[in-house]
């Protein structure tokens, strides 16, 4: 039994520590995006979003011993549903990605918070009632997007997200990358959302990546514009890649998987 706890507790700590080492890497390109003038990514956004795909990657080759790196509530659920993943260990994985991005919200801030508080200054922001800043920790509707099109989006963005885990990651997907590569590829399908469509409402797919440096924020100063911020947008990020990703592996597993030759060869037994 101790054992059992023991490995656990690993996990948690591996799922934490990747959601901060994401947040860590997403949030600070983030600000060097949103708080420089000229951003040094003004015309370049595929920068903004490989970065962030490479901190998924970093993350995974850092903790996936450990934990297997799901560093997403929507991962989480999409395993336990349909790759065996235990129920249990559910929410207890959940509280540790939140909290890992909540840990690393807070190192961000420690690096640009002279950066981020000479920003609100120089153009005449507040934190409490202008969210100075909000976009270098969480999301937002973008131009022309309401609450419900973010909500649309976000669903439609995990399933791809979600969908590419579990093709990357099935024992039966004789394409799917071999070897240590399937890390970088991860990564790379994340950075790809992101060049193709974070201008809609940032790309969270990931309801820890959002809503643990908001929570932070909360805290920190930016008090209701983070929660429940403008039009109550906090659960968008979080509701959408949670019901997305049971979309993805939904598709995956039923419509992909039971056709894959290499799972026939597997279940058929060898002839004399």
């Amino acid at each position: 039994m101790d054992k059992v706890k023991n490995s656990l507790w690993g996990e948690l700590i591996a799922e934490c520590l990747a959601v901060l080492i994401i947040i860590l890497i997403g949030d600070s390109v983030a600000a060097m995006y949103s708080l420089y003038d000229p951003s040094p990514y003004q015309l370049s956004y595929w920068g903004v979003a490989i970065t962030w795909g490479l901190g998924v990657t970093l993350a995974i080759y850092v903790t996936g011993a450990v934990s297997g790196t799901h560093a997403n509530p929507a991962v989480t659920l999409a395993l336990a549903c349909y790759r065996g993943f235990a129920w249990r260990k559910v929410l207890p994985y959940w509280v540790a990605q939140v909290v890992g991005g909540f840990l690393g919200a807070c190192l961000v801030y420690a690096l640009y918070s002279s950066v981020i508080v000479h920003y609100a200054v120089s153009h005449h922001l507040d934190f409490a009632n202008d969210g100075a800043a909000s976009g270098v920790f969480f999301t937002h509707p973008g131009d022309f997007v309401t609450p419900l099109h973010a909500l649309l989006n976000e669903t439609i963005l995990t399933a791809f997200l979600v969908l590419g885990i579990f093709a990357v990651t099935c024992q039966y997907n004789t394409a799917a990358p071999q070897a240590n590569s399937g890390a970088l590829i991860v990564g790379l399908l994340v950075a790809i959302i992101g060049a193709s469509s974070g201008y809609l409402e940032g790309w969270a797919i990931n309801p820890a990546r959002d809503f643990g440096p908001r929570l932070f924020c909360f805290v920190a100063g930016w008090g209701r514009t983070a929660l429940p911020s403008p039009q109550n947008y906090w659960w968008v990020p979080v509701v959408g890649p949670l019901v997305g990703g049971l979309i993805g592996a939904t598709i995956y597993q039923t419509l992909l998987r039971p056709f894959m030759p290499a799972l026939g060869r597997h279940s058929t037994p060898a002839a004399d």
